[in-house]
């Protein structure tokens, strides 16, 4: 932080003025005020945490993501016993994974201090609530001392993210009761681990603790795993869920959870009724919501919606001319690329360039075991738009390169206009899905056609090769699996 700017500027003023403030320090934020200082803005980034990075880096994408790998590589372990590699059982040492972990939170986030010090960005930790629309109160974190109480500004870019929802019925206060955040500090490994919410969060972190040694279960209200997503895509993730973990109950409910001295009673009500069961500990995983509460929004222009999220435009600007928003705050898909995306736009728009955001093409991952990755139209979503539509699936067990991984049951999807032959949507399920994505999403961006797509040539033998594939089984010319085109649709 350039303290010195901070204090010479108040010293002169009595308060501090910025052209630009961003308020939040994640991938939205930092994206946002690194660009517009390279445009050549002033700007100052606010944000309660001592560390860039935001949730995603801090306790979020990041270090699941490292936790996944060594989860990942401890199966992988096990899974040699079918070639007849034999290893001892992984030996967990708590403290050093921890260490790791944070090693690389540290590594990165000292990386994105460093940048904006380069950049001349101004950084203050701090609380920041709106006083109107072209001035922030400054609010001190943990006691500290700071400069200067307000911050005026020309304009404002809000990308304050969001925090774990809560129930209220099962906001119990205990060790033995856990939110993602506190999961990601490795508190312990537990004996039996409920996670509650079959969402992407908690399939992510019970697949880490399942590694680790836990007994996991999942408890999900609705009638799947992953709801609202495709069923086809996440049907292979959750057959093998299902051999990896103790139970998944679909459909039920959590009516109470009670911590005692050895463990949590958790109280639920499924398809047969009401039932008892007792786990070491429990993880509550039902989501995120907005961060917009307390920010003071209530004294500007910006309008809510009924979620709490920030009402935009295509240029990120709220309905407020002095404030933009980005990146959780403002609604879903709650992603990190989606969010640096947004940052780009908000100061390009800010700047007068002809910049607008367009949803369509954000890809998205489930970094579980196996992956899951879509970008664009579902079969669904296509369908709802009223788009003629061609459908072709290409099971990775006519792949090669599948079976020298041994991970055959993997699919790589196609949605293609019926009339046009452009790809509207795909979906992989896999090992490594969330890196093959990205072609898709180049595609669809793009505007190919299936054509393009079965004409590049892939590398051989790859998983990558599997959307040649699929783009040649919808033409008819597949030649490792046997799916010839209906003559009424050459």
């Amino acid at each position: 932080m350039s303290q010195v700017s901070v204090q010479a500027t108040a010293e002169k003023s009595g308060s501090l003025h910025t052209q630009l403030v961003v308020v939040g320090g994640g991938p939205g934020g930092y994206a946002a005020a690194f660009l517009a200082a390279d445009l050549g803005m002033e700007v100052t980034l606010v944000d309660a945490e001592p560390r860039l990075g935001g949730t995603c880096l801090l306790r979020g994408c990041i270090p699941s993501k490292a936790l996944l790998h060594v989860a990942r590589v401890i199966e992988e372990t096990r899974e040699l016993n079918d070639w007849g590699v034999e290893f001892p059982p992984a030996q967990i040492q708590l403290e050093r994974l921890r260490a790791r972990k944070e090693k690389l939170i540290a590594t990165l986030s000292n990386g994105l201090a460093s940048l904006a010090k380069r950049r001349k960005v101004r950084r203050i930790q701090a609380r920041a609530s709106f006083v109107n629309s072209t001035t922030l109160k400054l609010l001190p974190v943990n006691d500290q001392e700071l400069q200067t109480e307000q911050l005026s500004f020309d304009f404002c870019i809000v990308a304050t993210g969001s925090v774990p929802a809560v129930v209220p019925s099962l906001a119990v206060d205990s060790p033995r009761v856990w939110d993602s955040t506190v999961a990601l500090e490795l508190p312990e490994v537990p004996e039996s681990l409920l996670v509650v919410g079959g969402g992407y969060i908690g399939l992510e972190l019970g697949t880490v603790y399942r590694a680790l040694g836990a007994k996991v279960s999942v408890v999900e209200l609705t009638d799947a795993l992953l709801p609202g997503m495709d069923p086809e895509l996440v049907a292979p993730l959750a057959k093998r869920l299902r051999q990896q973990f103790e139970a998944i109950y679909l459909k039920t409910r959590v009516l109470e959870l009670k911590p005692g001295p050895d463990g949590v009673q958790a109280v639920m009500e499924g398809p047969e009724g009401p039932f008892t069961k007792t786990y070491s500990h429990v993880l509550v995983s039902i989501g995120r919501r907005p961060n917009t509460a307390h920010l003071g929004l209530e004294n500007t222009q910006v309008q809510l919606d009924s979620r709490g999220f920030i009402q935009v435009n295509a240029q990120m600007r709220t309905a407020d001319p002095h404030i933009l928003a980005i990146g959780d705050c403002v609604g879903e898909p709650m992603l990190a690329h989606k969010a640096s995306h947004e940052a780009k736009i908000a100061v390009e728009a800010l700047l007068g360039q002809p910049a607008a955001f367009d949803t369509f093409a954000i890809p998205a991952v489930v970094f579980t075991d196996p992956e899951v990755a879509w970008v664009g139209f579902t079969e669904t979503q296509a369908a709802k738009a009223g788009r003629e539509i061609e459908v072709v699936r290409y099971p990775w067990g006519a792949s090669g390169k599948a079976h020298s991984l041994g991970r055959t049951e993997g699919l790589t999807k196609l949605v293609v206009d019926a009339l046009t032959q452009r790809i509207l949507g795909v979906g992989i399920v896999g090992a490594g899905a969330g890196e093959l994505i990205a072609e898709a999403a180049l595609a669809i961006e793009m505007g190919c056609t299936v054509h393009d797509l079965a004409q590049t040539i892939h590398p051989h033998p790859t998983l990558s090769e599997t959307l040649t594939f699929a783009a040649e089984m919808l033409l008819g010319t597949a030649t490792e699996i046997y799916h010839p085109r209906s003559r009424s649709k050459k």
